[in-house]
């Protein structure tokens, strides 16, 4: 079943963000232990302007656990959606300048898909896909007519799946020193 993302479900989704930070490599990964980080991340989905806040997520569940997850918001967001962390990473003994991401991910006018992650227990079951299809309604509450991602170069597997639910590449950039292909698809 998907729904919408609770406060509740913090301590489940963390991990699921967390492999995704891991794909990226992100420095803080090296700053903090992964209890810590999961504790940050945890704290921060409970704040719904943050850019993993619940009211910017669907939850795949199924028998009762979160399987998978897809977070994302309205490009004009971006400035903003990252401002929450910076006194939950003070608190836990960071700089208030730390930042997770420093590069500029959407394109104007869309709804970005941020992060799409399934658990490893639940993967092969089809989750991504369901929740990809169900992005449009994310989308379009957001008014917006044409949801974009980000799929890393060296993720082909992955790429292979947008394409098959209709997304195209429009441009390649560089996102923490990963490039990737930006992709959209107009939902009408």
């Amino acid at each position: 079943m998907i729904r919408f993302a609770k406060k509740e479900d913090g301590a489940a989704i963390a991990p699921l963000i967390l492999v995704i930070l891991k794909d990226m490599e992100l420095p803080i990964l090296d700053a903090a232990s992964e209890e810590t980080i999961l504790a940050i991340l945890e704290e921060a989905i409970a704040d719904p302007v943050y850019r993993y806040g619940y009211t910017r997520g669907l939850v795949y569940e199924q028998n009762g656990e979160v399987a998978g997850i897809a977070f994302g918001y309205p490009a004009e967001d971006e400035p903003v959606i990252d401002k929450p962390l910076a006194q939950i990473l003070k608190k836990f003994g960071f700089n208030e300048n730390t930042q997770l991401f420093v590069d500029v991910e959407t394109l104007p006018g869309e709804w970005y898909l941020d992060t799409i992650s399934v658990s490893e227990k639940y993967r092969g079951f089809g989750i991504g896909s369901k929740l990809l299809e169900a992005l449009p309604k994310m989308a379009e509450q957001n008014g917006k007519k044409i949801i974009g991602l980000s799929v890393d170069k060296m993720n082909p597997k992955a790429k292979r799946l947008y394409e098959r639910k209709g997304f195209k590449v429009v441009e390649e950039r560089m996102i923490s020193g990963h490039l990737y292909d930006h992709m959209q698809k107009r939902i009408d």
